[in-house]
């Protein structure tokens, strides 16, 4: 009857300790002025690279633990920054057209997280939904968060979210000089 007793006493302390210190649940927005996404985009004899910006985002956390986000980025700023002239205009033409993002008819592309697991005290392996062009796939990526700032790399394969050079040759032989998958560095400002 004592073990009782004080089991239900140690129940009713920490739970009434539990109600009066809850773990707060905090959103922080994304400073988008502030962060950047590099891409980096891989062909037979070399690579470009640029910049695309955020729209909105936003990180979630359980006290310090990361546990959620979501972001959308906006597709009609793709900029190549490895290229000058008319052979950057030509190319942020292409990618902005319908052979790759078809950004007048998506405008944006949008990332939910999914799943987030701790894989160490500032790091996180997150899953999360990435949608392209109107189609929604997975990926995995690690992210590290280290007080307002929050860095991550994704790797995505265009050919998932149909970005494909497509030409009239059999078998797009001239796709296949562009290699399916292509590099985002995200860092991000809060």
């Amino acid at each position: 009857m004592k073990k009782t007793i004080l089991s239900l006493a140690l129940i009713t302390l920490f739970g009434a300790a539990a109600v009066a210190n809850p773990i707060k649940k905090e959103t922080k927005e994304v400073k988008t002025s502030e962060s950047n996404v590099t891409w980096k985009g891989y062909k037979v004899g070399g690579s470009h690279t640029g910049t695309i910006a955020l729209k909105s985002g936003a990180l979630q956390f359980d006290g310090e633990k990361l546990v959620g986000g979501e972001f959308v980025v906006d597709m009609t700023s793709i900029n190549t920054t490895d290229l000058e002239g008319d052979y950057k205009g030509k190319l942020d033409g292409h990618l902005k057209s319908d052979d790759f993002f078809g950004t007048d008819n998506h405008p944006t592309a949008k990332l939910v997280f999914t799943k987030v697991k701790a894989t160490g005290k500032n790091s996180y392996s997150v899953t999360g939904d990435l949608t392209i062009k109107g189609i929604t796939e997975p990926v995995t990526f690690d992210v590290s968060v280290y007080g307002d700032k929050a860095t991550a790399s994704v790797k995505v394969d265009r050919t998932k979210y149909n970005v494909k050079y497509g030409s009239g040759i059999i078998g797009t032989a001239k796709d296949k000089l562009i290699y399916d998958e292509f590099d985002l560095v995200v860092d991000l400002q809060m």
